[in-house]
């Protein structure tokens, strides 16, 4: 008896179906890295809407200082830190990461090793970005205002037992060094 013949088509079919398995599975990896889509009713902000905070910027008062250091948007996120300096002596310290969780502009604070804590954006426009977190102690409100090209004020704000506590931090823009 002679053996049935196989086509190119049949002989290397195996391999084939490997290889749209393998692109399954890389498409399948591919959609499931993209940001998922925001609850219903939330406004999606535009990371790169916040440029204007991207830089070195520093507050002198009362013998103290505070810098605050932003990476530009890019990937999604803005790094940034924090330093507080009164005389010799670091006062406190924060990472910062403004980026997107569950598909919300998020400000995500780990102030001097403490946990993270984040506060999803409620508001940005050309000159004004406010995060809330109205569970978080204090603050409950981070509020970052552009008031001309170098200088911002940075507001934290809680309300407690009815009454609002709040802080105003105006930055001037600085160099960036080392």
């Amino acid at each position: 008896m002679i053996p049935p013949r196989i086509s190119h088509h049949q002989k290397y079919q195996p391999a084939t179906h490997r290889r749209i398995g393998a692109l399954l599975a890389v498409l399948v990896t591919c959609a499931s890295a993209l940001p998922a889509q925001p609850p219903a009713g939330k406004p999606v902000y535009d990371i790169k809407a916040l440029a204007w905070m991207a830089g070195c910027w520093e507050q002198r008062a009362a013998g103290r200082v505070t810098q605050e250091h932003w990476m530009a948007p890019s990937g999604g996120t803005m790094i940034g830190m924090s330093r507080t300096v009164a005389g010799d002596v670091t006062r406190g310290w924060e990472f910062l990461r403004i980026a997107y969780a569950s598909g919300t502009l998020t400000y995500i604070a780990q102030p001097s090793g403490q946990t993270e804590t984040a506060f999803p954006a409620s508001s940005v426009t050309d000159t004004l970005v406010a995060f809330d977190n109205p569970t978080h102690d204090f603050p409950q409100r981070i509020v970052y205002r552009r008031v001309t090209p170098d200088s911002v004020v940075a507001r934290i704000s809680a309300v407690r037992n009815g009454q609002t506590r709040a802080m105003d931090i105006p930055m001037a823009r600085t160099r960036c060094l080392g």
